[in-house]
């Protein structure tokens, strides 16, 4: 394993900042109003790495809040992200089903696609909720979503568009009750009218398809 120096690259430092957009990853704040500073999502005490996944931006208030936090939270935070169910299809998937990963999230492909390569986003903790995911497991997925419509487009040159979405909630059409979010390559011509109109393929319409009678306007 290669020793971590305690210090992060010029290069390095300046992605961070420049992912970031300069603002700050947890209040948003301009980095004209707060200096940013590059801090380690998975601590370096608890295995955490140097790469560009496991860092983020933080202005110095947040990142000195973080840092004085009382022990206790942050074991017990540290403990949560580890949390698994063993009935759950998506705590259970194998190493060699991600496609890339990070700390917190894993990619791999829909064992249903509704179009070719499509993909899901999934959080290592086991979290029924996209709006229960923590700010970190966010930027993580974002990274992965992100990393994952790279890849695809760069590979196969026939996709001119995505489809983003989460299901959230039974009555929203979540199935498994583990936070998963699809990234759904679109290709011209793959339905007659992807803003609306018959087709068979109502999984891969437009998001406003999740409400039929409300798709034309």
């Amino acid at each position: 394993m290669k020793k971590l120096l305690g210090i992060i690259s010029g290069s390095i430092r300046w992605e961070v900042l420049k992912r970031s957009k300069g603002r700050c990853e947890v209040c948003g704040i301009s980095n004209d109003k707060k200096a940013l500073e590059v801090d380690h999502i998975k601590p370096r005490a608890n295995g955490g790495s140097d790469k560009l996944h496991n860092l983020q931006a933080l202005c110095y208030s947040c990142n000195s809040m973080k840092r004085n936090e009382d022990n206790t939270d942050f074991r017990l935070i540290k403990l949560s992200y580890e949390k698994r169910d063993d009935d759950c299809l998506f705590c259970k998937i194998q190493k060699k089903e991600a496609i890339v990963e990070n700390e917190l999230a894993y990619a791999t492909y829909d064992r249903y696609p509704v179009t070719s390569r499509h993909c899901l986003i999934i959080p290592k903790r086991h979290v029924s909720d996209y709006f229960e995911l923590y700010q970190p497991e966010i930027n993580a997925c974002n990274r992965l979503i992100t990393e994952m419509k790279n890849k695809i487009g760069k590979s196969d040159k026939t996709v001119k568009g995505f489809n983003l979405g989460v299901n959230s909630g039974v009555v929203a059409g979540q199935k498994i009750m583990h936070c998963h979010i699809h990234l759904i390559p679109r290709r011209k011509g793959d339905i007659e009218n992807p803003r609306g109109g018959a087709s068979t393929l109502d999984e891969i319409r437009g998001v406003r398809g999740v409400m039929p009678l409300k798709q034309k306007y």
